[in-house]
């Protein structure tokens, strides 16, 4: 006798639920996957919308494609960037990501998902999202990156500021790009 089958418990019986077991463990990751992809970001790496009642027109594709030359596309980051100044005070938590708290990739991400947009989590992976923007050609709502990595994100707001979460004991909040943020600039992206 096996040291798991018990008393009165016969190796026929351990053999059903060892097969029930598998077949949940299995169904559950089924279902994760099915959740996963529905979720994902298409292989591009460009944002895309969420809202099913969305218009598959061109600013549709803009988005998707990450190329937001359109005024549609403009008035979207636009919005992101006016609900990450309604979290302006909300406190920075590492790995947060709203709606109370927030750390620097958490507020990108919320503030665009508001809007419709889907972004990845973290600060490395949304910076291979959408396309590339000069420092000269920044508009609100482009993702702004610093540091080598990068590992710091914000929103520009334009007027030469940005709105990020800072850091632990900070709150978010809107801050000008001259200075030490200006120092460290890694890149920018636009992802609509």
């Amino acid at each position: 006798m096996l040291c798991n089958e018990g008393f009165g418990r016969s190796p026929r019986g351990n053999a059903s639920r060892l097969i029930g077991r598998a077949a949940t463990a299995f169904s559950a990751l089924a279902l994760a996957a099915t959740i996963s992809v529905a979720n994902a970001t298409p292989v591009t790496g460009a944002a895309h919308r969420v809202d099913p009642a969305a218009d598959s027109s061109q600013e549709d594709q803009h988005v998707r494609s990450g190329k937001g030359s359109g005024k549609g596309s403009q008035s979207i980051a636009q919005e992101a960037v006016r609900y990450a100044e309604s979290k302006i005070g909300a406190p920075y938590r590492w790995g947060a990501a709203g709606p109370d708290a927030f750390d620097c990739s958490g507020l990108v991400q919320w503030s665009y998902r508001q809007v419709g947009v889907t972004l990845k989590r973290t600060t490395y992976d949304q910076a291979t999202q959408g396309k590339p923007v000069s420092r000269s050609q920044l508009r609100p709502g482009d993702l702004v990156f610093f540091y080598s990595g990068p590992s710091h994100v914000a929103l520009y707001v334009g007027d030469n500021q940005i709105i990020h979460a800072p850091g632990s004991g900070k709150t978010v909040q809107i801050v000008s790009m001259s200075g030490h943020y200006e120092e460290n600039f890694n890149s920018a992206r636009r992802v609509v």
